[in-house]
């Protein structure tokens, strides 16, 4: 019982000695109340019709989510906007080709890339413009159609992990 009174109040010290909210890594300073996310559209080549409605929405939930800070529908204290700049199927690791050189396909990757701007009102060296991809594979034998919106709900899971992480854990 000691030991757990030691580390809360060791906690509690430690949120109160850094000014900062820390929860699951972030670190979001006591001058951030509300964060925003702008409709992100789609701009890839190949174009999934509820992409762009479902990342700004997966982008938002994770925020939320993650942090203490509410939601706007202006322009908050931390803004994310941008745009989803690739959308890909590509085929990769290769079966052995036998007598000929040709191999063929055993998995496809899904990829997806999304540019985003981060503007954070309270203090602008945290802002930052930036690219990121993340990807899933699935086997060569799946319709893309049956496996679509399942391997989008992955990657966009990814990606706003990723782009939270940027923004409240200055990685």
């Amino acid at each position: 019982m000691k030991k757990l009174i030691y580390i809360a109040g060791f906690l509690l010290l430690n949120i109160i000695d850094t000014g900062c909210y820390s929860f699951t890594g972030a670190s979001i300073p006591p001058t951030v109340k509300t964060f925003s996310v702008q409709f992100f559209e789609n701009r890839a080549p190949l174009v999934d019709p509820t992409l762009s409605q479902k990342f700004t929405e997966g982008l938002k939930d994770r925020i939320s989510r993650q942090s203490p800070l509410g939601i706007t529908r202006g322009f908050g204290d931390v803004n994310f906007e941008g745009t989803i700049t690739g959308y890909r199927v590509e085929p990769v690791s290769f079966t052995s080709a036998g007598n000929d050189d040709r191999g063929e396909a055993e998995q496809n990757r899904l990829t997806i890339t999304v540019q985003v701007k981060c503007t954070n009102t309270k203090d602008e060296k945290l802002s930052f413009e930036q690219s990121f991809s993340q990807f899933k594979n699935f086997p060569k034998g799946n319709n893309f159609a049956s496996v679509q919106q399942q391997l989008n709900g992955e990657i966009i899971d990814l990606l706003t992990t990723d782009i939270y992480n940027r923004a409240f854990s200055n990685w």
